[in-house]
């Protein structure tokens, strides 16, 4: 389904409109519909890409719970782009897409082990409103992951929080970037919020 566009899909023109192009084809083949958005306000669309990219340099968290929180709050969330452009960049991060694919129905699924199902709970967590995090939660993922870990991937949900409200009120919808993972893309929603 393409996206809505409730915020109205700006041209890229001028200079700056030539970069947005020329980089999101470099990067992913096309541009992404978030920076027809963002482009109404170059500003935000400057801070958010500069923050993006050294979020893209911290490495204390595996890289497969990160994709695995990323991908359980924009489900919870909602947000199809979301989940579309997530299982796109864990296909590129070479991550287990047999595995990642599975993260709408974790519960049910029997291919994650105990410390995945629980950073997909913490994400979900998280990405309830209210949320839902308990004590436990956090201290079982300190003993698991380090205090550090735990950090960027309490951030990395905060973040995918921001990403997939902001992409779901903006009327964004998946753009197929799944589809070069072959994974059927499902309902956006399996979290205690629709």
């Amino acid at each position: 389904m393409p996206s809505t566009f409730r915020i109205p899909k700006a041209e890229l023109t001028g200079l700056y409109g030539a970069v947005v192009r020329r980089v999101s084809r470099k990067m992913y083949g096309e541009v992404p519909d978030v920076g027809y958005v963002y482009f109404h306000h170059k500003p935000v669309l400057r801070a958010v890409m500069g923050f993006e990219s050294k979020v893209g340099k911290w490495d204390a968290l595996d890289p497969t719970y990160k994709s695995l929180a990323q991908l359980a709050a924009a489900s919870t969330i909602g947000c199809s782009w979301c989940l579309d452009f997530g299982y796109y960049l864990a296909r590129n991060e070479k991550l287990d897409i047999a595995k990642i694919s599975q993260v709408q129905v974790w519960r049910t699924a029997d291919v994650f082990d105990e410390t995945e199902r629980r950073v997909i709970e913490y994400a979900e967590a998280m990405s309830s409103t209210p949320p839902t995090v308990t004590d436990e939660m956090v201290a079982d993922l300190i003993d698991e992951l380090g205090t550090e870990a735990t950090v960027e991937l309490t951030q990395m949900i905060a973040l995918e929080n921001m990403r997939s409200r902001f992409n779901s009120a903006a009327g964004l919808q998946s753009q197929g970037y799944s589809d070069v993972c072959e994974i059927p893309l499902a309902p956006a929603s399996v979290g205690s919020e629709a």
